[in-house]
């Protein structure tokens, strides 16, 4: 049996709560323009994290966890403006928040690992 792969479990579980906060958001509070930019970027965020696991290479893999962070600093921007915006309730942006940070944590701890590789076997 494989062993479980945090980033992508956590990637995939806030992939899922995106998609459950946009529901919320097209329905309850009318508002789509930034709601879909939201599951954009945050669904993207595991997408490019399962395409780097199935990288070709280490750099491959590098190169699409780097788009993955990138899409995680998108959403969290996205999140700040809706709870700014007074769309999101605190609770419920910050909820989301902590939990795109933990992600941005663990892809940044990650890119830097790799960063280091690369640069040895280079």
């Amino acid at each position: 049996m494989k062993a479980e792969n945090i980033v992508r479990e956590k990637s995939y579980a806030f992939a899922l709560r995106i998609v459950k906060a946009y529901k919320y958001l097209a329905e309850e509070k009318k508002e789509l323009v930034l709601s879909k930019q939201l599951l954009r970027c945050g669904t993207s965020v595991g997408a490019n994290i399962e395409e780097a696991i199935g990288g070709q290479s280490p750099k491959d893999f590098f190169a699409k966890l780097n788009v993955s962070y990138k899409e995680a600093r998108e959403t969290m921007y996205w999140l700040r403006l809706l709870k700014d915006s007074d769309i999101l309730n605190e609770k419920e942006s910050d909820s989301l928040m902590n939990d795109c940070d933990e992600l941005l944590k663990i892809i940044g701890t990650i890119i830097k690992t790799m960063k280091v590789k690369l640069s040895t076997n280079s």
